[in-house]
C-alpha cells in the first residue's frame, strides 16, 4: 500500500511539475515571440487578457499541487526507499519552490503593474489618459517584456530542473521497488 501511494504521489508530482515547466517554456518560445509580432497594444491587451484568464482551477491544480505533490513525495518516501529518493524528491522541491519564489517576486508584479496600464493603453473601455494610447501601450510594453521575459527563462529552468529531479526519483523509486 505504501508503495503505491509514494508511485502515486512521486507520478503526480512529475506531470505536474511537468506542466507547469512546459506552461514557462511555450511563453518563452512561442507566446512572447507571437505576441512581438503583433503592435504594442496588441501585446498589452493580449497579455493583460491571458493573465486574467490564466487564473482558473486547472491552473491552480498545476500550480499548487505540483509543491503539494512532490512534498507528499518526499515524505512518503521517508520509509522504505527514502536513502535513495528523498534527496531527489527533495531536491525537486526546492526547485519548484524556487520557481515559485520567482513568479511572486518578479513575475506577479510586473503582470500588476501591466494591468495598471489598462487606463492609460485606453483598452477595455477606460479612458485613455491625457497623451497618445499607442505611445502608453509601447511603454507599458517596454516596461513589462524584457524583466517578464528574463525571469520567465529563470523559473523556466527553474521548474525544468525541478522535472528532472523529480524523474531520477521516480526511476529510483521504481529500480527500489522493482
Amino acid at each position: 500500500m505504501l508503495t503505491a501511494l509514494q508511485e502515486l504521489a512521486l507520478v503526480a508530482a512529475v506531470l505536474l511539475t511537468g506542466l507547469m515547466a512546459g506552461l514557462y517554456f511555450a511563453f518563452s518560445i512561442a507566446v512572447l515571440p507571437g505576441l512581438d509580432q503583433g503592435g504594442a497594444r496588441t501585446f498589452v491587451t493580449a497579455m493583460q487578457g491571458i493573465n486574467v484568464r490564466i487564473l482558473n482551477g486547472w491552473f491552480a491544480l498545476a500550480f499548487a499541487g505540483a509543491a503539494v505533490a512532490t512534498a507528499a513525495a518526499a515524505a512518503l518516501h521517508l520509509a522504505g526507499d527514502g536513502e535513495r529518493v528523498v534527496p531527489w524528491a527533495l531536491t525537486g522541491f526546492v526547485l519548484y519552490a524556487a520557481s515559485l519564489v520567482v513568479t511572486f517576486r518578479w513575475n506577479v508584479p510586473l503582470n500588476d503593474a501591466l494591468e495598471a496600464a489598462r487606463p492609460a493603453t485606453g483598452e477595455s473601455g477606460h479612458a485613455a489618459q491625457a497623451g497618445d494610447p499607442a505611445e502608453a501601450a509601447e511603454a507599458a510594453r517596454e516596461a513589462f517584456r524584457p524583466a517578464w521575459a528574463r525571469w520567465n527563462a529563470v523559473r523556466t529552468l527553474l521548474c525544468t530542473a525541478a522535472l528532472g529531479a523529480l524523474a531520477h526519483a521516480l526511476v529510483l523509486h521504481g529500480q527500489a521497488s522493482g
